[in-house]
């Protein structure tokens, strides 16, 4: 059997290559049988290989010892004698890494001793530092029993316990995102999620006077019956994102059924197949592309009740809703929109039963669109709708002879247009500011008692805040929409006053309410008291019944005290219920002997309350 051409090599002197030829490697994976062979055949062999190490794929136990280790010191030439044709076998590169690879496993055994012996001498002077603290607190009790075995044992629980909790609350609470770990969190009361959103003073000072009806909006919807919501939608006030809300974001009964591409949401009436929300996304633009206030109070009407007989029409409320904007903001945004090619070509502008003629509304571009037009471009047109736009939508266009500038003077025109957007908005049921998103949604939780799912989100930074011009140019903006700022200012103010007035008129029923528990919680105190006293005394007189009840003053001054707590609050709520009364009825008068001093009418009175 003839040897590989490894062992041949081995036997004779190592072979040199050639000057200019490539490097190739000569000993195949057949290295570890040809070492054994070469180890019985040779003397010394043993020694080397053991010298040398395990054989390639065998690892060496961590304690374990070279084996022969005497023989190796008595043969230490014979060792590298024969350890030198071995390695001549492989190349130089396959010498380096073998050599960089017993290095490494010895460093890391050697780490790993190093790091065995300093956890246990951490772990033993851990023991005892924990063990004499806890020495020095549970010291008395260490006399009874085997208390030093035990205290070892319920210190380690209590080590492992600590250290099992700071990892879950590494996991659950990475960093310092958890509400538990902020200290401000205990100390400071919980901030106000209505607080001031667009950064300006929390305190308001109103600048108009509004009387409580302007101020109370509370609209009885019933979504069961026949009442109809209807939003006008205002191009570029965020109302896509309130008009989303309305139909994903609301606590219903019977939710809208919103499938995935269409935008378009099916929201009916519960047990009827008939809708309770007239806007883009569940009716779609009925009467045209952003109608305005003029077309919507003349087509909604007609579009859901169109199909029926006059005389079979119920009888239905329409609740307009609306949302505004900053005036110079909504100009911005508009400009960015018509830039990218929007031009709301399907807007009809029916005003008087008719669309407007291209002479009353001319155009202010020629194509297919305006996309690409520059600011000052955009500004210097006097056709321009994006002018007193939020005004324009929110009057009573009829009144100025709709489109026909003809009608009357300009002046005149825009001071009844608006008046009239100022009557109407005060009039809606409800409306909101794009700049208080979660005061816009407080107000209408609170007007029509619906509930959103997940509250608002205030998007500060927008396409419009983008844009930067300079004052000049703000100025003019400006004086273009100068009927839309003096409209929003307006509103502005309404806005938050009726925030205001709902805020204190719910803090108020709250404090109403407590005091009113308060109350019936201290007349069932009494009550209590009064009865285990009577128990307690009519005890006393069984038990010696000679006894006179004057001899025992402690119990008559007792008796006289919870008398007179309870004649004071039966005269108080008399009082209030006579108040009560006269405000209900002025004309007649109440007998003075109605009101009775008996607990048990106090604590009628409180049952009905209940």
């Amino acid at each position: 059997m003839a040897l590989p051409a490894c062992a041949a090599r081995a036997l004779g002197p190592p072979l040199q290559p050639e000057r200019g030829a490539p490097a190739r490697t000569t000993c195949p994976r057949r290295h570890s049988r040809v070492e054994a062979e070469l180890a019985a055949s040779r003397p010394g062999a043993v020694a080397a290989s053991v010298r040398a190490g395990p054989p390639r794929g065998v690892s060496r136990g961590f304690n374990s010892q070279p084996l022969l280790d005497e023989p190796l010191k008595a043969s230490s030439s014979l060792a590298g004698a024969a350890r030198t044709p071995l390695f001549a076998l492989l190349p130089r590169g396959r010498r380096r890494r073998m050599h960089d690879l017993r290095r490494r496993w010895d460093l890391g055994s050697l780490c790993r001793a190093l790091l065995t012996r300093g956890l246990a001498a951490l772990g033993h002077s851990l023991k005892h530092v924990l063990g004499a603290i806890f020495s020095k607190i549970f010291g008395p009790l260490a006399s009874v029993g085997n208390m030093d075995e035990k205290s070892n044992k319920l210190l380690l629980a209590l080590v492992m316990l600590f250290l099992f909790a700071v990892i879950v609350l590494q996991y659950v609470c990475p960093g310092t995102e958890c509400q538990l770990l902020r200290l401000q969190a205990f100390s400071s009361p919980m901030p106000d999620p209505y607080r001031s959103e667009d950064e300006s003073s929390a305190r308001f000072v109103p600048r108009y006077n509004f009387s409580r009806r302007d101020l109370l909006r509370k609209v009885d919807f019933d979504i069961k019956g026949d009442d109809l919501i209807v939003f006008l939608h205002i191009q570029k006030t965020g109302g896509t994102t309130f008009g989303r809300h309305l139909v994903r974001n609301i606590q219903l009964e019977q939710p809208c059924e919103c499938r995935v591409g269409q935008k378009k949401c099916t929201c009916h009436r519960p047990g009827k197949r008939e809708t309770w929300l007239f806007s883009r996304f569940s009716t779609g633009w009925s009467c045209g592309l952003h109608a305005d206030w003029t077309e919507l109070t003349s087509c909604v009407p007609a579009v859901v009740d169109g199909k029926r007989d006059a005389r079979l029409r119920p009888s239905r409320n329409f609740h307009y809703i609306t949302i505004l904007r900053d005036p110079v903001s909504r100009y911005l945004s508009e400009w960015r929109h018509v830039q990218r090619g929007a031009t709301w070509k399907a807007s009809l502008h029916v005003c008087d039963g008719r669309p407007p003629t291209s002479e009353e509304l001319p155009s202010c571009y020629t194509g297919d669109d305006w996309s690409g037009c520059p600011l000052k471009e955009f500004m210097d047109c006097p056709y321009n709708l994006a002018n007193n736009r939020q005004v324009r939508m929110l009057s009573d266009l009829t009144l100025v002879g709709c489109y026909n500038l003809s009608v009357m003077p300009e002046k005149q025109r825009n001071k009844v247009l608006l008046e009239s957007a100022k009557s109407n908005l005060k009039h809606m049921a409800f409306f909101g500011l794009t700049e208080f998103q979660r005061k816009t949604q407080y107000l209408f939780e609170k007007t029509f008692n619906m509930n959103f799912i997940s509250p608002f989100t205030q998007y500060n930074t927008t396409r419009a805040s983008s844009v930067e011009i300079n004052e000049e140019i703000q100025k003019r903006i400006e004086g273009l929409n100068f009927l839309d700022m003096e409209l929003y200012s307006y509103a502005k103010d309404l806005f938050l006053q009726r925030y205001q007035f709902m805020r204190q008129k719910e803090h108020q029923e709250a404090r109403q309410k407590r005091q009113e528990q308060r109350k019936f919680l201290k007349g069932r105190f009494l009550q209590t008291h009064f009865q285990s006293q009577g128990q307690s005394q009519s005890q006393s007189h069984r038990q010696n019944p000679s006894q006179n009840p004057s001899q025992n003053p402690n119990l008559n001054a007792n008796q006289n005290v919870t008398q007179n707590l309870i004649q004071n609050l039966t005269q108080n709520s008399s009082q209030k219920e006579n108040r009560e009364s006269h405000k209900q009825n002025p004309g007649q008068e109440q007998s003075d002997g109605s009101s009775s001093n008996s607990t048990n009418d106090y604590i009628g009175s409180v049952e009905k309350w209940r």
